[in-house]
């Protein structure tokens, strides 16, 4: 397998544990809601995940972002995860899958 075919997998793999990650407050995963900005795979092991919440006061953000560094950790290939957290640009929910939308009731 290629070092590019490993980066893909290990992304891939990522991106199915972030679908298993719920905000409390709502019925869909946050990889589906647009909360992940970006998933930035390294050599040495190390994942940083760009990412947001749906409000900058979201009483649920230390437990969610507990559950990602615990799930992207649990990845064979990943060694670290660290999150990083930003507003830019806001989030909104247009931001959403077009599965999330549905589930919302907002197609």
């Amino acid at each position: 397998m290629t070092t590019q075919n490993t980066f893909l997998q290990v992304e891939e793999d990522i991106i199915k544990m972030l679908k298993t990650v719920y905000d409390p407050e709502i019925p869909v995963n946050i990889y589906d809601l647009g909360l992940i900005y970006d998933v930035d795979v390294q050599d040495n092991g190390k994942v940083l995940i760009t990412m947001t919440l749906t409000a900058p006061n979201c009483p649920a953000a230390d437990f969610i972002f507990e559950d990602v560094k615990m799930r992207v950790e649990a990845v064979k290939a990943v060694k670290e995860c660290e999150i990083k957290l930003t507003f830019e640009p806001e989030w909104h929910r247009d931001m959403m899958s077009e599965e999330a939308k549905l589930e919302l009731g907002f197609l």
